[in-house]
């Protein structure tokens, strides 16, 4: 027998948006991991697509280890259902390795759209939108090469 699929209203869904951000700025990879359904699936510039709460997890925790005083500002929050859109403003120190690079203590900014599916009362896709380029040449990962004057 088939599980019926229950479909959070709106009034649920915001204020799931809102334990979901407070939980992503305490910086808490478990209790995001939660969110997620079982077999979710994470998509990300930075960290490829990801299926599985546990494959989520580790990706949350591998940003939070190499920028551990990861800060982030929402500056707009949508919601229809199944849907929860947020955008934000991430700043944080490049503290420990990040993709093979030590520490350098370099500061990043970067601007982030998120795009939350809901289904049965978890997050059954999860997509991230962001510069990830922009994040490799603030850490310094990769160099810029100035353009040629024409």
């Amino acid at each position: 027998m088939e599980r019926a699929e229950v479909q959070a209203d709106r009034a649920e869904l915001e204020a799931m948006a809102d334990r979901f951000i407070a939980t992503l700025k305490r910086r808490d990879t478990k209790g995001l991991a939660e969110f997620h359904a079982v077999n979710g699936v994470a998509e990300s510039p930075m960290y490829a697509t990801r299926t599985g709460r546990q494959s989520i997890e580790d990706a949350y925790r591998s940003f939070i280890t190499s920028f551990p005083d990861m800060t982030m500002e929402v500056e707009r929050l949508l919601v229809d259902p199944p849907h929860i859109a947020f955008f934000a403003t991430i700043n944080a120190t490049h503290v420990n390795e990040f993709f093979g690079l030590p520490g350098t203590n370099r500061h990043i900014e970067f601007r982030i759209a998120w795009l939350l599916t809901v289904e049965n009362g978890q997050i059954a896709r999860d997509h991230r939108v962001y510069d990830f380029t922009g994040i490799l040449l603030q850490v310094g990962l990769l160099r810029a090469k100035p353009a040629k004057p024409e």
